[in-house]
């Protein structure tokens, strides 16, 4: 597999809060230093699409991302569902996890965790 450089422009953005438990993540779950982070979708969840958020390989069809220190893979295929996406981090009483504000979500679920668009 060929090598690709980091792309300019960035799909989605990572607020602070993500990226301090991203890191946390990284460093408890001694996630290798080759991994990065995936996001995409995937078909499913009770509004047709689920979000992917997890540490990875790098494939052959990702692009690859710098997002506030974060290395990011994202296949290219998914970036019109995931354009302009914020990723969070909530921490409240009945929640904690991380959060998506997808500005081309026509639809989500109550668990914030699908969406359609």
């Amino acid at each position: 597999m060929a090598e690709s450089t980091v792309t300019a422009i960035q799909p989605i953005s990572l607020t602070d809060g993500a990226v301090v438990q991203l890191k946390r993540l990284m460093t408890e779950k001694d996630v290798p230093e080759n991994y990065g982070l995936r996001v995409g979708v995937k078909g499913g969840g009770c509004s047709g699409f689920s979000y992917l958020l997890g540490f990875d390989e790098r494939k052959e069809k990702d692009e690859v991302y710098e997002v506030n220190g974060i290395t990011v893979f994202m296949e290219k295929a998914h970036g019109i569902y995931l354009l302009g996406m914020e990723i969070d981090w909530m921490e409240g009483l009945s929640n904690r996890g991380f959060t998506f504000k997808n500005p081309n979500a026509t639809e989500s679920c109550g668990c914030g965790t699908s969406f359609n668009a």
